[in-house]
């Protein structure tokens, strides 16, 4: 019974630790806002930088791409700072869903990837289509996840991040990202049975 008390205290001791970074990082993500401290964006580019490359390098799979990621993430975040809202999530919730949707934004553009002709095995229009009405009928069915079930997806899918990362990135014991995962994918499947695709 000791075993899981202790279990239990460390998760709340890990859960404290990450709402004290997280209170430290919105205090400096004010203060790119006021000034106060003057180098608050060089701060959090010290705590963020590493993990926005190697996300980067992940989801994009090229070096100089994760580079372009930091730089514009950053800027990004210093325009932006005043808009961050403690009350719809975390520090590094909100940045690094930055990262991501900067992340899609690079590539996409043209410039960011070879050309590389049509091969000749390229699904037929038809085929396309059906695929643009499942990404719509997914996106709309995320969108009807809470904000922390559509958050570990996210991280999960998108960012290519196992568990145990999310935990790390979002502060939270990895027992909590278990439980939301399977709610959420509950949640995603029931959503998309609705909208006519079978999950």
């Amino acid at each position: 019974m000791g075993g899981v008390a202790g279990q239990e205290a460390a998760a709340d001791a890990a859960a404290d630790t990450g709402a004290a970074v997280d209170s430290a990082d919105a205090r400096l993500l004010m203060g790119v806002v006021s000034g106060h401290p003057p180098d608050a964006i060089d701060q959090l580019y010290q705590r963020y930088s590493g993990r926005i490359y190697g996300f980067g390098v992940r989801l994009l799979g090229d070096r100089q791409l994760a580079e372009e990621l930091v730089q514009e993430t950053f800027v990004r975040l210093w325009r932006t700072a005043g808009s961050f809202d403690p009350g719809r999530g975390s520090v590094t919730a909100y940045v690094l869903t930055m990262a991501r949707r900067i992340a899609i934004d690079l590539w996409r553009r043209p410039s960011s990837r070879p050309f590389d002709p049509e091969p000749p095995d390229a699904p037929a229009p038809g085929d396309q289509v059906d695929a643009v009405l499942t990404s719509v009928a997914v996106s709309e069915a995320m969108a009807t996840l809470s904000p922390q079930h559509r958050e570990v997806l996210e991280l999960s899918y998108h960012g290519d991040l196992t568990q145990a990362d999310i935990a790390a990135v979002l502060g939270i014991p990895l027992g909590t990202v278990k439980t939301r995962s399977y709610y959420a994918l509950r949640a995603l499947k029931l959503a998309l049975l609705e909208r006519g695709v079978d999950g």
